[in-house]
């Protein structure tokens, strides 16, 4: 992981480079660019946590010969469990490093505000979506 992220910072730093090279007329053209370097790393994180979260779900299938494990929603091995969330956040954090950091560099401090508004609120709907997606369930009745 390490590496990955000495890549993206790498990145960005030969963005930010070509930018002061080029200058402003092929910024939105380079932003564009490394925005698209950090949505495909983005959506690999993203696959490669899913498939280790169905890949859980199934050995955990497999063990107790029933779906879900122990049955609790927002366990590990479910979807929009534990994993994914942290997973999410963990992401969202580590992107929030270089897009702060062209926040400030482009508008500055209304920029990063911004940038972390946008943050806080992608995380927010992630739990908002995880919440949705298991709606509480009332025990069956068995008197009749």
């Amino acid at each position: 992981m390490e590496t990955r992220d000495t890549e993206l910072k790498r990145d960005l730093d030969a963005t930010l480079q070509a930018r002061r090279e080029l200058g402003t007329e092929y910024e939105s053209a380079l932003i564009e660019s490394f925005l698209e370097k950090v949505e495909e790393r983005l959506d690999s994180t993203i696959d490669r946590h899913v498939r280790r979260g169905l890949a859980e779900r199934q050995l955990t299938v497999a063990r107790d010969g029933r779906a879900g494990g122990s049955g609790s929603p927002g366990g590990s091995g479910s979807p929009g469990g534990f994993g994914e969330r942290v997973g999410f956040a963990a992401v969202s954090l580590v992107l929030a490093v270089p897009l702060s950091a062209i926040a400030v560099s482009h508008t500055g401090l209304a920029g990063l505000v911004v940038t972390w508004l946008g943050i806080v609120g992608a995380n927010a709907a992630q739990v908002a979506r995880g919440l949705s997606r298991w709606p509480l369930r009332r025990p069956q009745s068995t008197d009749r």
